[in-house]
């Protein structure tokens, strides 16, 4: 990944300064950990019967067991280590759950968790066409993120996002049955999925607030997670959650931080709801598209400093 700096519309290449060694971007990532992936530390190199896992991860937000792992190799592939990973997972849920417990200081139950949701990341400097190509189906709960260091502590971060027309990974994991077995009782929603039972006309109105939302900045990406869509960019910017008739919009501010001359924006911060965020709009047309994306473009510009 090429980085410049812009001073007065003259741009200066930023040199990359690579990890020396693994161990280096493992610690990077996980000292920040909430940050970068809004997920929570559980145990770094956590061994499990034959094999170990470079970082055990949780995420509160979907209850799910999320393992990461580190690479600087190109040839490996991704498909295989990442349904490796995952059926040790599955068939050792509750030494996942026992780690968590002791050593968040937590009370666990099985039931707790949604394995449904787990995932793999792959973290590394860069990853070859192939491994990108290899993983770019909609329903596939293998994730790639690349980390870049360059010089003046400059570091750059990105998930590489599957292509809108992917196909499905189901039609391949059919073939092989230990690999089917793992991918029936692990769910990768899409949004497809989250407008499927709209009515014409919402699912319409999503669209218009899908394109909306990720014109407000660079680097705003979608995330579908099982009831809710997530549009993020550091965090989470705007949960959309699709109904029937109407959608539910989340913004991911703190309650008295949204400037809301309005008065459009539901005061959510003492009630259970979906999505992230103090404030609900719900809306079933696009009369007020344009002021609601004055108040989420607050949260992009709060988000930037």
């Amino acid at each position: 990944m090429q980085v410049f700096l812009n001073n007065n519309s003259s741009l200066t290449e930023v040199a990359e300064k690579p990890f020396k060694l693994e161990r280096d971007l493992q610690t990077l990532v996980e000292r920040n950990l909430k940050q970068l992936m809004s997920l929570t530390l559980v145990k770094s190199e956590f061994c499990i019967r034959n094999g170990r896992i470079d970082t055990l991860a949780y995420d509160e937000q979907n209850k799910a067991f999320i393992i990461i792992e580190y690479k600087r190799d190109k040839n490996y592939s991704v498909i295989d280590q990442g349904f490796m990973y995952l059926s040790l997972m599955l068939e050792n849920k509750a030494d996942f759950i026992v780690e968590y417990n002791e050593r968040l200081s937590k009370t666990m139950k099985r039931d707790d968790v949604d394995w449904s949701q787990s995932r793999i990341v792959f973290v590394a400097p860069s990853f070859s066409d192939v491994q990108i190509q290899s993983a770019n189906f909609r329903d596939l709960p293998i994730e790639l993120w690349e980390v870049g260091q360059y010089v003046n502590n400059l570091i750059l971060l990105r998930q590489i996002e599957t292509s809108r027309s992917a196909g499905s990974f189901k039609t391949i994991a059919s073939r092989d049955p230990e690999i089917k077995q793992i991918v029936e009782e692990i769910k990768v929603v899409s949004e497809n999925e989250h407008t499927a039972y709209a009515s014409p006309a919402i699912a319409e109105l999503y669209q218009k607030f899908r394109s909306a939302i990720l014109n407000l900045s660079d680097g705003v990406t979608v995330k579908p997670q099982k009831v809710y869509v997530a549009f993020k960019k550091q965090r989470n910017i705007v949960d959309i959650e699709v109904q029937k008739n109407a959608l539910k919009l989340f913004i991911n501010a703190p309650i008295g931080t949204l400037k809301d001359a309005n008065g459009l924006a539901k005061d959510v911060s003492k009630i259970g709801h979906l999505g992230n965020g103090d404030y609900e709009i719900k809306v079933s047309d696009d009369t007020e598209l344009e002021y609601i994306m004055s108040l989420i473009k607050q949260v992009v510009l709060m988000q930037s400093k």
